[in-house]
């Protein structure tokens, strides 16, 4: 197929690209930087922003099918941040394939659409968005994720949304680079009583989802279209138990200081309050949703993606672990 990857340049759309190189399929990718090592692998790349309705169009033009990866991350920044990529960004994807005759669409989406600050445990796709939101990310994600799902038409575009949970592996500058960089500084702290289980995907298995369901999209009568799916490693860890671990990578001691739930609540509350008042742009050390995500067990049914498109989890944790350390102790 002929395939438009949205942040072909990122952590996720990135190792898409490659999978979808390496299976001979062709790639378009759209992204705001340059990547020269996409285009050495053949990548037709176009520059430009999602919020920018004629370059996303353009993009879409000739496409079979677009994996719809880029997005806002973060715990704090502006609203209309978030709403103009995450939200507006989504609702040009989908004019977008619309316009230009696409047949499929895949959403990359977030387990945190369903999150509201207590623990889910086991649950599945049946869970409902919350009522409330304890940041951007989630509740803009949650806007685009139901755009992208009500988009789906039997007999035109066909959607779905896909709901990674913590990714990571080599070359991740984001989750365990930030976790890393924290304990060396010496502001990591444990939140709650360490006790909390979390999914979590290896990268190389997330973006393998994403091709088996764009196939499945693909198929007469496919029961993909309009869905949302979990998707993890297939068992819950230790969140703080995993972390002390990936501590160990990098030779540095697992997590000592702690603090409850409700303390770092507070903090977060406090940190929150301070910034909107200064007008900070850099995330605060802790934020309610931060807070609550650390200390939370979130673990998610994914016998929907096994079932409806076939995934499977296979690289395990302890591989993907080996393989992460290797990286981190070639990387600069």
């Amino acid at each position: 197929m002929h395939a438009l990857v949205t942040g072909a340049g990122g952590f996720l759309g990135r190792y898409i690209v490659e999978r979808l190189v390496a299976r001979g399929d062709r790639v378009r990718g759209l992204a705001r930087s340059e990547y020269p090592a996409l285009q050495g692998l053949g990548v037709e790349m176009v520059r430009g922003d999602l919020a920018d309705r004629d370059t996303v169009t353009f993009a879409c033009q000739g496409i079979d099918c677009v994996f719809h990866v880029a997005s806002r991350v973060g715990i704090w920044g502006p609203w209309r941040e978030f709403y103009a990529t995450n939200v507006v960004g989504t609702q040009n994807v989908i004019e977008a394939c619309r316009a230009s005759g696409v047949g499929r669409l895949v959403f990359t989406s977030s387990p945190s659409v369903t999150f509201d600050g207590r623990d889910q445990c086991g649950v599945d796709e049946s869970a409902p968005y919350p009522s409330r939101w304890l940041a951007h990310y989630p509740h803009s994600k949650a806007l685009a994720e139901q755009a992208v799902l009500a988009a789906n038409d039997a007999g035109g575009l066909q959607t779905c949304a896909l709901r990674p949970h913590l990714v990571w592996g080599p070359r991740d500058h984001h989750l365990t680079a930030r976790l890393i960089e924290r304990a060396r500084s010496g502001r990591l702290r444990r939140v709650g009583d360490g006790a909390n289980l979390v999914d979590m995907n290896f990268v190389e298995n997330a973006a393998e989802a994403h091709l088996r369901a764009a196939d499945a999209l693909s198929e007469t009568a496919s029961v993909v279209g309009g869905k949302a799916y979990f998707l993890s490693q297939g068992e819950p860890v230790n969140c703080w138990q995993w972390i002390d671990e990936l501590l160990a990578l990098v030779n540095l001691p697992p997590v000592q200081k702690s603090l409850s739930l409700a303390a770092a609540r507070r903090v977060g509350m406090a940190c929150e309050a301070a910034w909107t008042i200064a007008g900070l742009k850099s995330e605060p050390p802790m934020t309610r949703f931060l807070a609550s995500q650390l200390a939370t067990s979130h673990w998610f049914d994914i016998s929907a993606a096994r079932r409806d498109f076939g995934y499977e989890p296979r690289v395990s944790t302890a591989e993907g672990m080996r393989r992460l350390g290797e990286w981190l102790q070639n990387s600069p």
